[in-house]
């Protein structure tokens, strides 16, 4: 089977001449599985086409938002409906209070609602919070977990389990990440150590399901390890759910496990597809931010009206009846389906899925397990995963192009299209055996 790539080809030629890399962002370039990006011309329910005339079947969805699948129909009805009223106004709308009381009532550890344009903007911006709240300057994070690309942020792991961040990325001054301490994800021990030696920690942030290092689920007594500590030494515990928020489940992680958060970052499908961010708290951290309280944070296209009736929309189809139950149903059916394919075919795969969010690594050797950044990079086989996803793409399926990236279902993706990739897989798995 060979698929024709060649208009893909001529235009990432053309953009690499006035775009870095020819992407505006760089997972998109395809660098961890090799070749020419595709460039993306349409998509409609659970499909995309590329400027080649080839359709496949999307579990990226724009990397998570598209919860309801592509150009839902009531989403662009009120997108259409919005455009003619206009797009922007700095100015408050009804939209911005309507999202909000949406997202307080969908997530329980939520009061108030700041919204922003990105998940960088608001994780940087639920940091901010945490420290002018606590007067403390540190913060913890894990190992692998990315919260956006904020100076203090792009941090390593020093030499030992109680050092400081190094700098991840040219551009980053030692200073600034001078007061990030780095732990591995799933290792509550090492979070504790971190605590006994600094004493002016402000927050620990986490994402609930580590999704930006392939797929890594919080082993048993993880999540709640990190809110009983941060508890005991006056810090809060921000969940970056920018990912699992109403992915999870409709309450996001913390909804499902029960995690009583601080602060909540969230983002993708809280904007029904469009530029959106938000952090998220209780009233009493809340109302440290400007205006009402002295920490400032402000963006000119915050709570624009497109992004605030495209999440409105989306976050009230998501609570249909059975919905999310279906979802869930068809995301279970693939995952395991991949699993039950890698077993009968000798194929070494670590598979996990929890709500409309799954992932998959091969394996260097049967039995090895990935629980943090330091074992994914150890025992994850990228090579394999770079084979399988062009098979998979020759096939008409169209996966994250990156091992180290989860995968999502939506609405519209139906028990065909489940029986389909599954197909494809059992032929591209034997192919990378």
């Amino acid at each position: 089977m060979t698929t024709n790539y060649t208009r893909s080809t001529e235009l990432f030629a053309a953009a690499q001449q006035v775009l870095p890399g020819g992407v505006n962002s760089p997972v998109r370039a395809f660098r961890g599985v090799g070749g020419t990006p595709l460039f993306i011309e349409r998509g409609a329910g659970a499909y995309i086409w590329d400027v080649d005339g080839n359709r496949y079947i999307d579990y990226v969805l724009s990397w998570g938002p598209l919860i309801l699948g592509h150009a839902y129909p009531a989403v662009v009805e009120a997108l259409t409906w919005q455009a003619r009223l206009g797009t922007s106004f700095g100015a408050p709308t009804l939209l911005e209070t309507q999202l909000a009381e949406l997202v307080i009532a969908m997530v329980p550890s939520v009061e108030q609602v700041r919204f922003v344009n990105s998940g960088t903007e608001a994780t940087m911006s639920a940091l901010r919070l945490a420290r002018a709240y606590t007067g403390r300057n540190k913060i913890i994070k894990f190992s692998g977990c990315y919260h956006g690309h904020a100076d203090m942020l792009l941090v390593q792991a020093g030499s030992g389990v109680a050092t400081l961040g190094l700098p991840d990325s040219p551009g980053v001054p030692a200073t600034t990440t001078a007061s990030t301490l780095v732990a591995e994800y799933n290792d509550q021990e090492g979070v504790e150590t971190l605590f006994a030696a600094h004493d002016d920690i402000a927050a620990v942030i986490v994402e609930p399901i580590a999704a930006n290092m392939g797929f890594v689920l919080p082993e048993s007594g993880f999540l709640q390890g990190l809110r009983d500590v941060t508890r005991r030494y006056g810090a809060l515990l921000i969940l970056d759910e920018v990912m699992t928020g109403f992915r999870a489940s409709p309450g996001g992680a913390q909804a499902l496990w029960g995690i009583d958060a601080d602060l909540t970052c969230l983002g993708k499908v809280i904007g029904g597809g469009l530029p959106v961010g938000a952090y998220a708290g209780k009233r009493e951290m809340m109302q440290l931010v400007a205006p009402a309280g002295p920490m400032y944070q402000a963006g000119t296209l915050s709570g624009n009206p497109l992004a605030m009736l495209a999440g409105q929309v989306t976050l009230q189809q998501i609570q249909s009846e059975g919905l999310f139950d279906q979802m869930t149903t068809h995301t279970t059916t693939l995952a395991e389906g991949m699993r039950t394919l890698a077993q009968e075919l000798g194929v070494p795969l670590q598979v996990g899925h929890v709500g409309t969010m799954f992932g998959f690594y091969f394996l260097r050797e049967q039995g090895q397990h990935i629980m943090n950044y330091t074992t994914a990079r150890q025992f994850a086989d990228t090579e394999r995963y770079a084979r399988f996803f062009w098979a998979m793409l020759e096939r008409g399926v169209y996966f994250a192009p990156s091992q180290f990236e989860a995968g999502f279902l939506s609405a519209a993706h139906t028990d065909d299209e489940v029986k389909q990739t599954l197909a494809a897989a059992r032929e591209a798995l034997a192919l990378v055996r």
